[in-house]
């Protein structure tokens, strides 16, 4: 009897190709984020090269990397370098901080204004120009944190009280009773201080111009700690925007995701308004433009709003020092004039999403 033929190798299993929407959202992830790091290093340039003195890049890379003299030189090092420093971190903390806030109170138009930690840190310095004698812009910075973190918790502590915890609602809320509260002890103090109205209203503007080495060196550890904060925080936030019993039950500890994204984003909204003053938009319109690019995953949306909110700090500072020459517009006010149009048209296009 003739032996049996070998039986044939078991043919081996291709792996199956990802559906092809699921490879068209990673192209289109990818695509968007190599878009937004060329906006980011033409924003820098821009930044460096224009104002009331227009510098070639070629002089601008001069001055940076070759240590070139001259006047346009030193208006690079000195006042533009610091200043673009100072508008990258500022805008990167303010994006990321609105996009936590929005994550953990699932409302679309929390930002750090909105719940009242931006008018903590201006209690802050208020309470610093008044009472103890602090006049300068470095000096601002400790007292700014200071009433951020103590906002935030404030806010916390109120929205957590009760049956529930501490719900969305409760949460916007809270925000605003105690936005509204440091906002009356602002007035109160202004009122009766016009010395530190005078210098106060100089910093409440929101603006770059004028900002130092010292506080970019002075914010960047407590901006990387924001940063890392919220980023522990992003697969919590994807979960707590299905509802907080589906969160719960993917084994998501609510209340700890919540308390880790919020102190990111307080140490976040710290930075920024420590640096540069209260800005506006920032935190609210970036992360509704970068969701409606990349999709609801924080681990896309929080590392491109850190890039996003640069392009546009920088880019609407830039605009303001060249719209009414001699003079400059603040940031403040054209993030403003940039964002309100902005955010309508994508609201207009449905593209908010709560």
């Amino acid at each position: 009897m003739a032996p049996a033929p070998p039986a044939a190798p078991p043919l081996e299993k291709t792996p199956a190709a990802p559906p092809r929407p699921r490879r068209d959202l990673a192209a289109r992830r990818v695509g968007w984020t190599v878009v937004t790091l060329a906006a980011l290093l033409a924003a820098v340039v821009l930044s460096l090269a224009v104002g009331a003195r227009t510098v070639a890049p070629g002089t601008v890379l001069e001055a940076l990397f070759q240590g070139a003299t001259g006047p346009d030189a030193e208006v690079v090092r000195e006042m533009r370098l610091p200043r673009t420093l100072t508008g990258l971190m500022v805008g990167a903390a303010l994006a990321v901080a609105g996009t936590a806030l929005q994550g953990i109170t699932r409302n679309p138009i929390a930002d750090p204004g909105v719940l009242g930690i931006s008018q903590g840190a201006s209690v802050g310095v208020v309470l610093a120009i008044a009472f103890a004698g602090v006049h300068t812009l470095a000096g601002y910075v400790w007292f700014a944190f200071a009433g951020a973190g103590l906002a935030a918790v404030a806010v916390y502590a109120v929205a957590a009280g009760g049956r529930g915890g501490a719900t969305p609602v409760k949460l916007a809320l809270s925000g605003a009773a105690i936005n509204a509260l440091l906002v009356s002890v602002t007035t109160a103090v202004l009122t009766t201080s016009s010395g530190a109205l005078d210098e106060f209203r100089f910093w409440n503007v929101g603006a770059l111009q004028g900002r130092d080495a010292a506080v970019a060196s002075q914010v960047w550890p407590f901006l990387l700690a924001g940063l890392l904060l919220v980023a522990s925080a992003a697969r919590g936030l994807d979960a707590l925007a299905l509802g907080e019993d589906v969160a719960k039950g993917l084994g998501q500890r609510v209340a700890a995701v919540r308390i880790t994204a919020g102190a990111g984003a307080a140490v976040l909204t710290g930075v920024g308004v420590a640096a540069a003053g209260p800005i506006a938009f920032v935190g609210l319109a970036v992360p509704h433009l970068v969701r409606h690019l990349v999709g609801g995953d924080h681990r896309w949306v929080l590392p491109l709003a850190a890039l996003t909110g640069p392009v546009m700090l920088l880019a609407s500072d830039t605009v303001g020092r060249v719209l009414f020459p001699p003079g400059e517009v603040p940031a403040g006010v054209m993030t403003a004039l940039v964002g309100v149009p902005f955010l309508v048209v994508l609201v207009r296009g449905r593209a908010v999403s709560a």
